[in-house]
């Protein structure tokens, strides 16, 4: 069957496999996208303004951690920012960091790739061309590929075992503008992005703006009849107070599955002979 994506979305669909019907990437479930509009896990539809040139804690979970950077422009007609998300920091497996970014533009040309990635803090370069592929060494495997029918500005990350992240570069454009009263001007067209999430293993004590809707237990304090329901306050319990940090107060990252490694800034060489006759990298302590 062939199917046309909805007007809203005329290009960035996918077929709902129970409905048989092509829905919006920004309408599904884990998806963060405009201002920022969250699809939360229990299904709900909220936004969660935040403040701009600030971090918030996305997803807490004991072995994953996402962060999301806002920016925005302040409007002098109301009380708080509009604001985007322009970068999100992923991290597991208490030493990983998986890093995606839109970069700042003035004039947006969807031919010039805007995406920053990292890998450890290590630059990610990948090749403008469909279907090119990244792959770590490291165990989880991470994978970053260029979205399918994409070349520049939609990219796809995958942490084996753990999750999946579609995230599309996109600009505010002059109608934008005009309809939601942005004021955005021509130094800056405040490229930033849509997001949609899969969680592969979350555990039951997942927490943060979208991670909390996730959990079995999850009770709404939105007003679902709102036109807008906005999830509320300053979101203080979400601040973290870098991209890279854990330290929000819904923090529930551990890392290692749980498990810190405490061997960290040792450095053990070469192999070491035991007394009792065992040998082997490690060290072993008697009292």
């Amino acid at each position: 069957m062939e199917f046309t994506c909805p007007s809203a979305c005329p290009g960035s669909c996918q077929v709902d496999c129970y409905t048989c019907k092509p829905v919006c990437n920004c309408d599904k479930p884990g998806a963060v996208c405009q201002d920022p509009r969250f699809i939360g896990g229990d299904g709900t539809t909220f936004y969660f303004h935040g403040k701009k040139d600030t971090n918030f804690c996305l997803v807490s979970d004991p072995n994953l951690h996402i962060n999301a950077h806002f920016i925005g422009k302040r409007n002098q007609n109301m009380k708080r920012d509009f604001t985007w998300i322009q970068s999100i920091a992923i991290l597991f497996n208490y030493n990983h960091t998986l890093f995606i970014g839109a970069q700042k533009t003035a004039t947006w040309d969807d031919s010039n790739d805007r995406v920053d990635l990292s890998f450890d803090g290590q630059p990610i370069t990948l090749p403008q061309s469909e279907g090119a592929t990244w792959t770590s060494h490291t165990s989880p495997r991470v994978t970053v590929s260029r979205a399918e029918d994409s070349t520049t500005n939609s990219v796809v990350l995958e942490v084996e075992g753990k999750l999946k992240v579609n995230a599309k570069v996109v600009p505010i454009t002059e109608e934008d503008s005009r309809i939601h009263k942005y004021g955005v001007t021509e130094e800056d067209c405040f490229a930033h992005l849509d997001l949609g999430f899969k969680f592969l293993d979350l555990s039951s004590e997942v927490s943060g703006v979208l991670g909390q809707t996730y959990r079995d237990n999850y009770v709404s304090r939105l007003d679902i009849g709102a036109k807008m329901a906005v999830m509320g306050g300053s979101g203080a319990e979400f601040q973290s107070s870098t991209l890279f940090s854990t330290d929000c107060s819904v923090s529930r990252f551990v890392g290692d599955n749980g498990e810190k490694n405490n061997s960290e800034g040792f450095d053990f060489e070469g192999l070491m002979s035991c007394q009792s006759g065992i040998d082997g990298q490690g060290v072993v302590c008697r009292r």
